[in-house]
């Protein structure tokens, strides 16, 4: 069902530093800062070769990525994105399946403008997953 790695998402403090860090540091291209209002973060991507690295900071007081800084104030790895034919399949395959959906359970737009929805840590060994319809 899940297809290609899409991206490793990491949560960071300071999104302009850590842009410079994969930049300047490691040499890779990164991407404008993207806000997404919708989803409370602001986004950067690091292009890989193979997969993607998006770097995420929050947007606003209300943003997902808040708690999560204040559990990692130095920032992590929040989330892996797994790519999916059809979303709304997928979907339906996992809750049958025993998986939680996050949210509504309806697909939202993602920063790559394409349907996304997360499932529950719990499900997956403590991973926050994230699928993109391609």
């Amino acid at each position: 069902m899940i297809g290609r790695l899409n991206h490793v998402a990491i949560a960071v403090p300071d999104l302009a530093a850590a842009t410079a860090t994969y930049r300047d540091t490691l040499g890779a291209r990164v991407s404008q800062p993207q806000a997404e209002p919708d989803h409370g973060v602001t986004v950067v991507f690091i292009e890989l070769p193979n997969t993607k690295i998006e770097l995420l900071a929050a947007l606003g007081d209300n943003s997902p990525i808040n708690a999560f800084l204040e559990r990692n104030p130095s920032g992590g790895i929040h989330h892996v994105c797994y790519e999916v034919e059809d979303i709304l399949a997928a979907r339906d395959r996992l809750v049958e399946k025993g998986a939680r959906v996050l949210g509504t359970g309806e697909p939202k737009i993602g920063a790559h403008g394409k349907p996304v929805l997360f499932l529950h840590p719990k499900d997956f060994n403590g991973t926050l997953v994230e699928l993109e319809q391609v």
